[in-house]
């Protein structure tokens, strides 16, 4: 079963990069999906959706394929 939500941390292991490139990511590209947090405080844990991910991720694939063809 796949999670339905991944933490910030899980999702930089996910993408396999540092967590100030997953914040660039999240400031700089329109595509990327957006964070959620589970709270309303300063401190509350930040999520991502785990399906809005793999579908970031595998229409990064059809665009980079798009563009090598």
């Amino acid at each position: 079963m796949q999670p339905i939500r991944i933490t910030f941390n899980q999702t930089c292991e996910l993408l396999s990069i540092k967590r100030n490139a997953l914040r660039e990511l999240t400031l700089n590209d329109p595509t990327f999906p957006k964070p959620y947090k589970a709270g309303t405080t300063r401190q509350a844990p930040v999520y991502f959706d785990y399906a809005q991910l793999i579908e970031w991720h595998n229409n990064q694939m059809k665009s980079l394929a798009v563009l090598e063809a």
